[in-house]
Order: structure tokens, then sequence, then C-alpha cells
């Protein structure tokens, strides 16, 4: 078997530890370097309280039943730390570099100028910044065509999906790298162009936004809104895609209760995209048609649909929420 590839995080905070966990669990060696100049005593404590965290995240997989009590030693022992002072040595030998320092483009720019002064030519530099466009990053680096940006979602060691962007100078061959060694390691990388938000970021911004405000404007109590949220909006979502929810009720209820919510909040940001409309004017409003934002054509619907209410059934047993049967 091929010995896995050495990972660089460059920034030993929140998301570097996190991605380390992620990598030494799937079998990667790591190197955790800090990003930040500290004297001795700061840069051994800060060591120190990165091992202890490293070691009780696993040992809390362990609980979870991820892995056994006895393989934690193991598991942590994969990742290496470095101070900021031992860069070079950090980066030597890796041939993918997570960079996760505060997200200031100065922060960024001097931590990208120290890593491209010693990373291997052929390696991969993945950001991971929630904030700044990877078109904004590239030029900051000295091999555009080797960088791109994966946006993880916290807590990294636990929520699968990865959202990779990459700017227009990426290499095509290096997203579809990137994409196969998260995949490897169980995440689910998507791919999105270098855009405000990305995908998760921007859908819930809206999301816990509007829930805000209808707790401003009396609706509902907080405590019930997030119950709708989690057994309502979450259970189903858990499911079902966005758009494939659309398919499956019809892109014209969308369509038409998008109308009756703007005209009776008076608010323009419930209005239906240009999409849903050009969709209901092609005559492509999801299952029924066999054409929506997803294909059907030829798909056994019956069997597709029963698949989706056996992942329904099996969500209301995890939830404990199974109807009570008389």
């Amino acid at each position: 078997m091929a010995a896995k590839e050495t990972i660089a995080c460059v920034g030993a905070g929140r998301m570097g530890r996190g991605m380390a966990v992620a990598f030494a669990y799937s079998g990667h060696p790591v190197h955790l370097i800090d990003a930040k100049p500290r004297d001795a005593e700061a840069a051994q404590t800060l060591a120190e309280e990165a091992r202890s965290e490293l070691t009780a995240t696993l040992t809390m997989m362990a609980g979870l039943g991820l892995l056994d009590l006895a393989e934690v030693g193991t598991v942590a022992d994969r990742v290496r730390l470095f101070s900021n002072d031992q860069l070079a040595e950090g980066l030597d030998g890796a041939s993918v570099i997570f960079e996760g320092v505060p997200e200031t483009i100065e922060a960024k720019k001097d931590a990208f100028a120290r890593v491209c002064a010693h990373a291997d030519p052929a390696a991969i530099i993945a950001s991971t910044t929630s904030t700044i466009l990877s078109n904004d990053l590239q030029p900051l680096v000295t091999r555009p065509e080797r960088f791109l940006n994966a946006h993880w979602l916290n807590p990294a060691f636990l929520v699968p999906l990865v959202e990779v962007s990459p700017g227009d100078a990426t290499d095509p061959a290096v997203t579809q790298a990137l994409k196969d060694l998260l995949e490897r390691i169980g995440k689910v990388p998507v791919v999105c162009k270098a855009s405000p938000g990305y995908i998760v970021p921007r859908i819930q911004m809206l999301a816990m936004n509007e829930a805000a405000r209808m707790v401003e404007e009396g609706v509902a109590t907080a405590e019930d809104i997030d119950k709708a949220t989690k057994y309502g909006f979450g259970f189903r979502f858990a499911v079902l895609g966005l758009l494939e929810f659309i398919d499956w009720g019809g892109g014209d209820i969308l369509y038409y209760a998008s109308r009756y919510m703007t005209q009776a909040t008076g608010h323009d940001r419930f209005a239906a995209a240009a999409i849903i409309e050009e969709n209901m004017e092609k005559g492509r409003t999801g299952l029924r048609d066999g054409q929506g934002f997803l294909n059907y054509e030829g798909m056994d619907l019956a069997a597709y649909q029963q698949g989706r209410l056996d992942a329904f059934a099996a969500m209301l047993r995890h939830l404990d929420k199974m109807p009570v049967k008389g």
C-alpha cells in the first residue's frame, strides 16, 4: 500500500486542529504548524494545549464509537506539532498545505509569502477562508495554478462537507486532486466558483436572519422557531436537497407561494428567482414533468420516492419521533 500524503496545516487554531484530526484519523501524517510568532515558553504552552485538545477530541470520537479508546494515542501521534520558527521543517515533504490563519488579507499575505518560500513546488496550497474569495488570494501565492480554497464546516473532524472553490487561475487537475483526497478521507467535497458566501454560508445566512426577524416580529418564540427548524426544516433537508425538494413538490408551488409572500409581506426578498419562472414557462416543474432542477427522465420514480421515504423513516427513528401508534 502506498504511503499516504503528508498534510500540513498552517495555523494551530480551531480549524487547523480540526483538519489535523480529520486527516490523522484517516491515517495521514499531519504537520500542525503554529502560524504566530511566540517566545519559547508561549510556544511550548501552545503545543501542550494543542496536543491536549487533539487527544480530547479523539477520546470524544472514541466515545461516539468512531474508534477504539486504545487507538487514541496512535492516531494522535500521527500529528507532529511545529512552532512558527519551524515552518520550513513543518512544510518539508507536505503534498497538501492548508492555510488557516486569521481572516484578514494582511495575515494571509504574510502566511502565503512564508509558505511559498518553503513549500514543495508541486504542493497544493489551499486556504480555508470562509469570507475571502480565492481569486483575491491567488495573487498572494507564487504558483496560483496550484492554489484554491477549501472551506470546511466546523467541527471539521465531523461535518462531511467541504466547499472547494478554485480561482480563475487554478489548474482543474489540482481541483480534482484535492477532491479525490477529501473523498478518500470520507469527506463530501462540492465545487463552487469564487462567489461571496460560497454555498452553505450563503443559504444559512438568509435562513438565520429570517429566523431572527420572526423573533423580532413576535411571530413565535425562539424555542418554537428552533423546534420548527429541527423537526420540519432540518428534518426534510437532511434527506432532500433544497433543489431536489423544489422538484419533489413542484416548482409551481414555490412560484405561487413566493408571489403570495411577496404581496403579503411587501418584501422583495420572498420573490421567486428568475430561474423558477423560466422553469414554469418551459414546463420543468419537477418530478411530474421528468425535468426540474434535476433530470428524472428514465428514472424509476416509485423506487426513488420509496428510497427517500425510507430515509425519512430512518430520521424519525434517529430523532425518536416516530408517530404514536394507537
